[in-house]
């Protein structure tokens, strides 16, 4: 039998998804499921851009230029100019999702067995796509005592060794909901032009700030051949399906070597653009109603998990995760028991185990990730049926 590849074998399931099973057994068995393991919003996407596809009237769906459709990298380059982000549309790569524009900007900045500095917790595919890249993540650790406020520079500089290639942030974070300043970010850039280092950072979650102000390292003009932004459709527009994302930088030499990545994988989906085309051309109509929406169930969260004994938490500044330390051992374990073994009134919660967020997986075993993507009525029940879990297991000696 032939034998397969060790680098399927030592790569990790996602926390994110790897209790699937156990929820699709739970839903057999009769049980409401309360998703919060994942950053899948239940605001509607766009309904304008929805219909545009309905009524899409082409007879034949061809490749698109590798790149991105023109009409949609016009669109995004207009709405960062709005944002007073000076683009260009060549600036502007349309990946498969922001995991695409994530490997193309670690295929294109890295070699094999380079370095990227990340701080940990972090998405947690960002394990993968290094694994993928045959890359060296370097983590560098935050708390939960400090709402995993952004490590000091010399913290970063003591990491930082010949094989150092870029800093990678998530900024708002996920799983953290943590907002970088303005401040913070231009002394991480000295930092990265003293070693002359790329500064790679994930902008997901850019509209849903909901205290303080976002500062995008676009705005760095002068910093822009070490910068590459990762932008996506999935959450701004509740359109995690489409598989839309971007990588915007205006190095050139980057841009060539991802146009070379872009074009082994042909182009981005075609439907997929063409729903983001629509959904920029809402964007100034629908984004501030969504970011008020998850604003309210930002409270709704906070609230109901101090009300739970033992809870630490914090209320995050920005994007929909909050990372919450349960008064329990082995909150991997308690995530797994509560799909199949408990049940409050016939629901229950399906939450990330926070130490797959980590790096190295000792750390976190106590937290877990709350994705607050449903409405404010279904969060509530869960949070109820997170008390009442809690309890129970308790009861039960874990």
């Amino acid at each position: 039998m032939p034998v397969h590849s060790k680098r399927g074998e030592t790569l990790n399931h996602s926390p994110i998804r790897v209790l699937m099973p156990y929820a699709r057994k739970a839903k057999e068995a009769g049980t409401h499921v309360f998703h919060l393991n994942i950053g899948q919003p239940d605001i509607e996407t766009p309904p304008q851009a929805l219909e545009a596809i309905r009524s899409n009237k082409e007879s034949i769906i061809p490749y698109g230029p590798s790149e991105g459709l023109p009409t949609l990298r016009s669109r995004v380059a207009n709405y960062y100019t709005k944002l007073g982000i000076s683009v260009n549309s060549e600036d502007i790569f349309v990946t498969t999702g922001a995991s695409e524009a994530i490997l193309f900007a670690l295929f294109s900045c890295c070699d094999e067995f380079d370095e990227v500095i990340i701080p940990e917790p972090f998405y947690a595919n960002y394990i993968g796509f290094g694994h993928t890249s045959s890359i060296k993540i370097v983590p560098i650790p935050s708390s939960i005592e400090s709402e995993f406020a952004l490590p000091t520079v010399e913290k970063f500089e003591e990491l930082i060794t010949p094989k150092t290639k870029a800093i990678f942030l998530c900024n708002p974070g996920n799983p953290t909901g943590c907002l970088y300043s303005k401040a913070e970010l231009e002394q991480l850039l000295e930092l990265v032009k003293k070693y002359d280092l790329y500064l790679i950072v994930d902008e997901v979650y850019r509209e849903f700030c909901y205290d303080e102000v976002f500062t995008s390292v676009l705005t760095f003009d002068e910093m822009s051949e070490h910068i590459i932004v990762i932008d996506s459709i999935s959450k701004v527009f509740s359109s995690c399906g489409a598989r839309v994302g971007f990588l915007v930088t205006k190095n050139k030499a980057i841009q060539k070597v991802v146009e070379k990545y872009a074009q082994l994988r042909l182009c981005p989906p075609y439907y997929g653009q063409k729903l983001a085309e629509v959904c920029y051309d809402y964007a100034e109509d629908y984004i501030p109603k969504a970011k008020e929406e998850y604003r309210k169930r930002r409270e709704v969260l906070y609230n109901g998990l101090k009300a739970i004994e033992g809870v630490n938490c914090y209320k995050p500044k920005a994007a929909f995760y909050n990372m919450t330390a349960l008064p329990l051992k082995d909150a991997n374990h308690f995530c797994q028991w509560m799909l199949e073994s408990f049940n409050h009134e016939g629901k229950t919660v399906m939450f990330a185990p926070g130490s797959g967020f980590y790096f190295h997986r000792a750390y976190g075993l106590d937290q877990v990730r709350i994705a607050y993507i449903l409405n404010e009525h279904d969060l509530s029940d869960a949070l109820v049926c997170l008390a009442e879990g809690i309890k129970k297991y308790k009861t039960l000696g874990f």
